[in-house]
């Protein structure tokens, strides 16, 4: 059998289909939620970057910025989002190469039927259970209890911040049913939606953390208004309600990745190059580690994977993304 080559047609979409999370506000001793609010400030600060001028350190930095907390008489963050998991047959979304799909397809199919994304999903309901997604949010808090519903079953945790984010080895029942839900979305046995909330114990008027929106210099300067410094800090909010973006939700949950050495410290998010931006690092640089690498051994030349190769690049079809080869051929 001749090799195959990656198609310069490809991609898979995302089998973890992750809504915004929303922002909710409660007081400890009753039920009656309300939305967190992101409002304005004006502030009068000082400029302390290391190239300010003495003159220029003398003049306040006057900044306009969004911010968000609980009102004064509520104490708990209510954030909501759910998750609906989608079948992965191994079938791209586009391929221009009959042969390669069928190839993808048989060694999806091989995995599945084999392993049975059982440690994927117990990965993916990890990162639910533990928090992670409330980032920020997570650290502030001194409690955390996390809600998960699906069909008429509700399972809770009343303390998220017992599980560690740094391994996925807890052994704990009502995670491991998360999991096979999970499961049974990603095999295709079963329509998988879960609605996840969280309750954390912020603090009475405490400041809580939404996605910041990125907005372009220039627009920021076309939105300032006359006489005003352009804003400086621009917050999501969906309606009324703060809010993080779903790709920083989707970001927390596939923080799996715990394959990309033989020992370390913390897992990273699933991606080609295992890029972790806040730290301006990427975990998969050698041919042998990143996604192409790895896909085009184990598709294009059809030689075996260990397993937590294999569990990496299941992952990474998970996500999705478009994974066309861009070699002359």
């Amino acid at each position: 059998m001749s090799q195959l080559n990656r198609p310069s047609v490809l991609a898979f979409e995302r089998r973890l289909d992750v809504s915004d999370a929303i922002f909710w506000q409660k007081n400890s001793q009753n039920d009656s939620c309300s939305p967190v609010e992101v409002r304005e400030k004006y502030l009068k600060g000082t400029k302390s970057h290391e190239l300010t001028s003495l003159k220029e350190a003398k003049d306040a930095n006057l900044q306009q910025v969004d911010f968000a907390t609980l009102d004064h008489d509520k104490d708990i963050l209510v954030a909501t989002f759910s998750l609906k998991v989608l079948p992965l047959s191994g079938e791209p979304c586009v391929c221009n190469d009959e042969k390669f799909q069928q190839k993808v397809v048989e060694k999806v199919q091989k995995y599945a039927n084999e392993k049975a994304f059982a440690e994927l999903a117990k990965r993916y309901a990890t990162n639910i259970v533990n928090a992670r997604w409330l980032w920020r949010n997570r650290m502030g808090a001194e409690y955390i209890r996390i809600e998960v519903k699906f069909g008429e079953k509700v399972i809770s945790f009343d303390d998220a911040k017992q599980f560690s984010l740094n391994d996925f080895n807890h052994d704990d029942s009502k995670i491991n049913e998360i999991a096979e839900e999970i499961k049974k979305g990603l095999l295709g046995s079963a329509f998988v939606i879960l609605y996840v909330t969280a309750y954390a114990q912020i603090g009475y008027g405490q400041e809580v953390y939404p996605s910041q929106e990125f907005v372009q210099k220039d627009k920021m300067n076309k939105s300032a208004k006359e006489g005003e410094a352009p804003k400086s800090k621009v917050l999501y909010k969906i309606k009324q309600n703060a809010g993080m973006h779903s790709q920083k939700v989707g970001n927390a949950l596939r923080t799996i990745d715990t394959w990309y050495a033989p020992e370390v410290a913390f897992p990273i998010p699933v991606e080609p190059y295992g890029a972790v931006t806040n730290q301006a690092c990427a975990f998969r640089e050698a041919e042998d580690a990143h996604f192409y690498g790895l896909f085009d051994k184990w598709i294009c030349k059809d030689e075996p994977l260990n397993d937590n190769d294999q569990h990496y690049v299941m992952s990474m079809l998970i996500r999705g993304g478009v994974f066309g080869s861009t070699k002359k051929k």
